[in-house]
This record gives structure tokens, sequence and C-alpha cells, in this order.
């Protein structure tokens, strides 16, 4: 399957961090073209350093479900990032988000392009796949 995937992603928890790079990592596999827009909340995911936890209560158990995802081979949050850069994913920082949250271009890992709303609009247009990850 060729052809164009995008996805939005607007919060930072540790489920939302994953599943667009596990969707990514997929999808690029399968040969298609994937965009990942990363806003509002969600921006924080592209911090250096960053280690996503999960939400509310459930944060305190974020420890057991990243050794269980190792038992499993599953990769964390790091080494999925690097596969989707492998594998030719291409990430974006909102860069109205990034004014609100005072977050900085050094601030963001090494590969992270910044994009404005409409100049994300023009890549998605011609999308075959699109996911809202919030």
């Amino acid at each position: 399957m060729a052809g164009k995937f995008v996805m939005v992603v607007s919060e930072g928890s540790f489920d939302k961090a994953m599943m667009p790079l596990i969707m990514g990592t997929t999808a690029a596999s399968m040969g298609m073209e994937v965009h990942v827009f990363y806003t509002f909340f969600g921006l924080k995911l592209l911090k250096k350093g960053v280690r996503p936890k999960l939400k509310g209560l459930m944060r305190l158990f974020t420890g057991m479900i990243e050794k269980k995802m190792k038992k499993l081979n599953v990769p964390g949050y790091d080494e999925m990032m690097r596969q989707a850069k492998d594998l030719g994913v291409n990430f974006y920082a909102c860069s109205t988000s990034m004014a609100l949250m005072g977050v900085k271009d050094t601030d963001l890992i090494d590969g992270v392009k910044v994009l404005g709303a409409s100049a994300f609009l023009n890549i998605a247009a011609d999308s075959k796949v699109q996911l809202f990850i919030g």
C-alpha cells in the first residue's frame, strides 16, 4: 500500500506518544510517506529528553507498562522514535503552539521541522489516510 499518511498529535501522554510511532513505523514499512504534526500539548513529545507518562493516577504505572513492553520486545519511546526517523517518518512541530508554549527550536529533538498549520494542511491535502491523536 503506497500513498501518503498524516497524523495530528495534540496530547502528550504515554499512549498518545506511542500511537503515532507505532502507526508511523508500520505505515513507512509498508512504503507509505508518513507525516506527523505535533500541536498544543502533543508538542512536548518532540522536546529533547522527554519521557512520556500515562495520564492521571495511571502515571504511577508507566514504568510497569514500559517493563512489559520490553519483555514483549516492543521498543520504548526513544528507540521507536529513532526507528521512525530511520524509516523516513517526517515530524513537524506547530509554530503557533511553539510560541504559545514557549518552546524554542533548540528545545526540539534533531530532525523535527517547524511548520504552521497551513503548511501542514498543504502536505495533508492529498493524503490517503488521516488520524487525529488527542
